[in-house]
């Protein structure tokens, strides 16, 4: 099977060869972001659970950038923001529903035996690594929040 960066290359040349801009766009800043991190000190290739971290932040910047956007007035820019998240989502595994989000963290704080708010550290290290890649950062902090402020 293909490792991600294959098949980004891959994506890369069939958005060149159908001249789709803005695929043809957002692959080469991935593909530049994910080199940018191999060439940090320290740092080697990325495998693909690299890769995804690297996709995770560009679409986490995205994001902020469209919120931005929106509240300044400029629709235009955070249209075509949103447009490259739905691009990068293709290289994520598949997101959970809120209903799956739910439930791993509540099965995440009955394993940590969590009481309340006071506990969110340890049930966010129980969790993080299970839902990488496959849920937000700050979907995940919100959900557990919201779970530990209801035992209290």
């Amino acid at each position: 099977m293909a490792t991600l960066k294959e098949r980004i290359d891959a994506d890369l040349k069939d958005a060149m060869r159908s001249k789709s801009e803005l695929s043809l766009s957002v692959l080469r800043m991935l593909k530049s972001a994910v080199k940018y991190k191999e060439v940090e000190p320290g740092a080697s290739a990325l495998d693909d659970a690299g890769v995804q971290q690297v996709i995770a932040t560009l679409i986490k910047q995205r994001r902020d950038s469209v919120e931005q956007f929106k509240s300044g007035g400029r629709p235009e820019l955070a249209e075509k923001e949103e447009q490259e998240i739905s691009v990068l989502q293709k290289y994520l595994p598949q997101q959970l529903t809120a209903e799956e989000l739910t439930a791993a963290v509540q099965a995440a704080i009955s394993e940590v035996g969590a009481q309340g708010p006071k506990d969110m550290g340890a049930v966010m290290k129980n969790v993080n690594p299970k839902l990488q890649g496959r849920a937000e950062g700050k979907a995940i902090s919100e959900e557990v929040k919201s779970q530990l402020s209801k035992m209290s």
